[in-house]
Parts: structure tokens; sequence; C-alpha cells
């Protein structure tokens, strides 16, 4: 260090600035980093002020989805009897929700990456919330058939689109913790669900059955939520004025820099993707893991009717929300192990394995 007139010169050996860049390599923040500096210090702080900004309204967004998703699975212990549904009607019902909801993931992915994330998520919550109320005006099978393939639709670009709308806020080593934080509304919405559920059944206000009820208020919480996202979600780190200049340049920077990694890696077609070993597994581990899951989710409070013989909606509602009490912690803290060791696979294939072991013993 030297003193020149009013001003104090600092001459950084190479070894220390050495130290800040390691501090700031691309595979993240090193615990041991031998010298602090502001960029890491705007990293760290533009890290925390997006995830606390950002995760806890998706959270609700995802509530609200699964909400409308699955509150048929509920609804059902009232339709059939009012509309002469059967098992196969229902079963039906529940499977069709996934055909209008396969045709339009991949293009609502791609309109978040080359559009704007809030209007499509805003237009998405809206439309699905409006198709849920509008559920609980059908009459014949066929009608339901429609609500539910409509609503499958509606839904479709959702996860998708708040997948990619992480990446364009967090950088590639929070990504996994993003991602646990945001599905923890999966669990959270069977848990709240039951027994809202269970409590809007057993209503008959103005003479309208309460399986009519339950879709026509649930709807509205998702319209609502898409008026608040065009005022809350904004599309890229560069708009808001809740990061300081330099935490968004820092975000920016390292953003840019893995995109720039992305680019240096071969361009393949998506079909060229589904083709590719990985691809394929990953697709047969999902299409194994929701087929499971769901017939689980759909089934479980008619199951609990039948093998209880409860005629209270409100105890069958309370029962069905114990299981995802487990399921929120274990996403949770696998979500937190997998950034921890970087590891995916294992973290993937355990919990799937453990689900499938369980699954046989209930036999």
């Amino acid at each position: 260090m030297a003193r020149s007139g009013g001003s104090v010169l600092v001459r950084a050996n190479h070894r220390s600035t050495a130290g800040s860049r390691r501090a700031f390599s691309p595979n993240g923040l090193r615990a041991d980093a031998p010298v602090a500096s502001p960029q890491i210090d705007a990293g760290a702080s533009a890290r925390t002020r997006v995830a606390a900004r950002l995760l806890p309204f998706l959270f609700l967004l995802y509530v609200a989805n699964y909400l409308d998703r699955t509150n048929i699975a509920y609804a059902t212990l009232g339709m059939k009897g009012d509309l002469g549904l059967t098992d196969s009607v229902f079963g039906t019902a529940s499977g069709i929700f996934f055909i209008g909801y396969l045709g339009l993931q991949i293009p609502g992915a791609l309109l978040v990456e080359r559009w704007s994330a809030r209007l499509l998520l805003a237009i998405t919550l809206i439309t699905w919330g409006a198709l849920t109320t509008l559920t609980g005006f059908v009459r014949t099978p066929l009608q339901l058939y429609g609500a539910r393939f409509l609503l499958g639709a509606a839904e479709a670009g959702f996860f998708p689109g708040v997948i990619v709308y992480l990446s364009h806020w967090f950088i590639y080593q929070d990504r996994a913790k993003a991602v646990a934080r945001f599905m923890s509304a999966i669990p959270i919405a069977y848990i709240l669900g039951g027994p809202i559920a269970g409590a809007i059944l057993g209503i008959r206000w103005l003479g309208i059955p309460g399986w009519r009820w339950l879709f026509l208020l649930e709807g509205v919480p998702a319209i609502l939520l898409g008026i608040a996202t065009l005022f809350v979600l904004p599309d890229r780190p560069g708009e808001v004025r809740w990061l300081r200049a330099d935490e968004r340049d820092w975000l920016a920077a390292r953003l840019a820099e893995e995109r720039g990694a992305k680019a240096d890696v071969e361009h393949v077609t998506i079909w060229q993707a589904l083709r590719q070993r990985p691809g394929v597994l990953l697709t047969a581990g999902l299409f194994f893991c929701y087929t499971g899951g769901y017939a689980f989710w759909f089934w479980m409070p008619t199951m609990l009717q039948r093998l209880t013989g409860w005629t209270d909606v409100q105890r069958v509602g309370w029962m069905g929300a114990i299981p995802f009490v487990g399921g929120l912690i274990g996403m949770l803290l696998l979500g937190w192990n997998s950034d921890r060791t970087r590891e995916r696979r294992w973290h993937f294939a355990i919990p799937q394995l453990t689900a499938a072991l369980g699954s046989w013993c209930s036999r």
C-alpha cells in the first residue's frame, strides 16, 4: 500500500486477486474463499433477494394450480350420486385432463423463453380459474369431459413455464433448491385441499350441492392470482428496482456466463433430445412416477370412504392430508441435499423406488 497525495493506492498481489477469482467461479461460491469482495457480497445478497421476492408468490400459484387440478377427487364423493356417475366416468374425466395438458406444455415453455412469463402465467391462471368455476355447472358426463380437457389445456404451460422462468433468475447451483421450494406447493396443496374440500362439500348454500360450490369457489383464487401476477412478477432481472445496480449486474453476468456455456453445447431438436438415452430414461421414469402418483391422488378419497365406511367427508379430507406431510418433508430435504452434494441421479431414483415399495406393501 502506498500513499500518493491525498489518495491511498492499494496494490493487490496476484495471489489475492486469484483468490477473488476463485470465489466467483462458474461452479459457485467457495466457502473457503480467502478474500471477500464487493462482487461476492452483491452475489449473495442478489440470490437472497430473488428467492425471497419470487418463490413465495410462485409457491402460491402452484398451490392454486393443484387445488384446481385435483379437487375432482373430493368432488366426486358428491358428484356420483347427483349426476349418476360411475367409477369409469370418473376415471375418464380424471384422465382426459392430461390429453389437453400434453399438447401445450412445450409451446408454453417456448413462450416464456421468447415472449413474457408474466403475461403467459397471468393468462394461464385466469383461464384455468374460470374453467374450474364453470365445472361447477356441468350436468352430464360429456360436459364434465369437456371441462376437464379444457382445464388440462389451460394449465399445460404453467409448470414448464415456471421452470424456464426460474432459469432467468436463479444461477445453476441454486436452481434445484428453488424448484424444490416451488414444488413443495404440491404436498401443501394436498394437505390443505383435503380439509378445505371436506368443509365445502358439507355446505348447501342456496340449495346448491357442496360439490358444485367446491368448483365455484376454488376457481376464484386462481383468477385473482392471475390478475396479481401482472403486477408482481417481473420478466427479467434488468427491469426490477428491488435489486441494487451491483446486484443486477452480478446476476446478469452469472446468468449470461451460464447461457454462454450452454451455447457451446451442440444444439439438438426436441425429438433428437427425446431419443437420447438420458431423455428416454427420464421420460420413462417420470411416466411411471406420475402414473402411480395420480392414480393414488385421484382415487384416495374414494378408497378411504369405501375402506372405512365413513360418510363424514370432512373426516375423509383430514385423513387424506396425512401422506402429504411426509411428502413435503422429503421434497425439501432432497432438494437441499441435492444442491449440497450436486448429485441429481440418485436423488431422483431412490424416492421413486421407495414410493414403489410403499405401494407394493399397501396391497
